[in-house]
């Protein structure tokens, strides 16, 4: 088995990818390649689908590192110091966050999404790359500005000078928000008339329903730092509606597997 990644071309120096659902060992709803530990599978199909993907990134599995995400702003950096930690302590550190950033070679780091949004960066004067994991909830309390201002504390990063991949996630077709959430976003500063439209409720054709872009939020939050236009890409993958390929959480259920969004210095 080898796991059938979908690769991004953010730099020769680096491997950035998202995971399908295929390649791996995992069964039913965690069909077929799954490696996030919080979602109900099997230890032993997580375990044999990590190392498939250490086997195709040529780590070793203490280099793949990913956070447990919840729906917070905070980032964890990644540095030797980390890696010389016990697996209990790199747990605990790791533990709600939602996105990582790291300048060490060699180190694959990743977020975990079914629907939420993934978002890579990278600084190619710096050697440094962040994944961040931007839920309704992370995206609406700006957590792309917060990862920028991250990397420009610790690594010197300037805005102008990264490059971003948003990855598969919900798309504004497919998510359906109810007053509240658009409330939020409004009392946030959004700019609602370019991130929501009304449409048709799934549930009752006579009535309409507020959908939100969060591609598009995100995208928005990171011109709005300062990075370029032409540098912030967008995959223009759905999950919701290509949930065959990706999982969704909202077409699976949340027993299902997850997404995993990565960046590797070379």
């Amino acid at each position: 088995m080898k796991p059938a990644l979908h690769y991004y071309n953010m730099s020769p120096d680096v491997v950035a990818f998202s995971s399908t659902r295929h390649g791996g060992m995992s069964t039913g709803h965690y069909s077929s390649f799954n490696i996030n530990r919080y979602c109900g599978d099997s230890d032993e199909h997580i375990s044999r689908n990590r190392e498939l993907l250490c086997r195709v990134l040529g780590i070793s599995d203490d280099r793949l590192l990913m956070p447990h995400q919840t729906h917070g702003t905070r980032v964890a950096h990644i540095d030797e110091a980390f890696l010389s930690l016990t697996t209990a302590e790199r747990q605990a550190t790791l533990e709600g966050t939602d996105a990582v950033m790291t300048d060490v070679s060699g180190v694959c780091i990743a977020v975990s999404t079914a629907d939420c949004i993934p978002v890579l960066l990278y600084d190619a004067c710096h050697h440094a790359a962040c994944a961040v994991h931007a839920g309704w909830r992370g995206t609406l309390a700006r957590i792309a500005e917060k990862a920028v201002a991250a990397m420009a504390e610790v690594y010197g990063s300037r805005p102008s000078g990264l490059v971003a991949q948003i990855g598969p996630g919900i798309s504004l077709d497919s998510f359906e928000v109810g007053q509240e959430v658009y409330d939020a976003f409004s009392a946030a500063g959004f700019d609602m008339a370019c991130i929501s439209r009304l449409y048709p409720s799934a549930a009752d054709a006579q009535t309409e329903k507020w959908h939100i872009d969060l591609p598009g939020c995100n995208r928005q939050q990171l011109e709005a730092c300062g990075m370029r236009h032409e540098a912030i890409a967008l995959s223009g993958i759905c999950t919701y509606k290509e949930c065959d390929t990706f999982f969704s959480a909202r077409r699976l259920g949340i027993h299902s597997g997850r997404i995993l969004t990565a960046i590797m210095l070379k």
